[in-house]
């Protein structure tokens, strides 16, 4: 298959002259923002954390969980677990 557009560079530095170590820390950065960004679009199930791992278990509820104990026995109630 023959292609007749100009082959044009990937990547191309306009200013400075950086050296070789530079410039590969460049494409590897590129190059891993690539793959994790074509895993995201294949649909790639990341795994979720374990349950003791999850920060999310520390979160507390909404405003309104957090003032439900109210009138006789309130103070009894909001020692109790939810």
């Amino acid at each position: 298959m023959s292609d007749d557009r100009p082959e044009r560079p990937f990547l191309q530095i306009v200013r400075g002259e950086p050296s070789a170590e530079e410039v590969a820390a460049l494409v590897a950065v590129l190059t891993a923002r690539a793959r994790a960004s074509a895993q995201a679009r294949d649909g790639a199930d990341t795994p979720r954390p374990s349950h003791w791992a999850d920060r999310s278990r520390l979160v507390r509820g909404t405003a309104a969980e957090a003032i439900a104990p109210r009138g006789p026995g309130a103070w009894k109630a909001a020692a109790l677990p939810r």
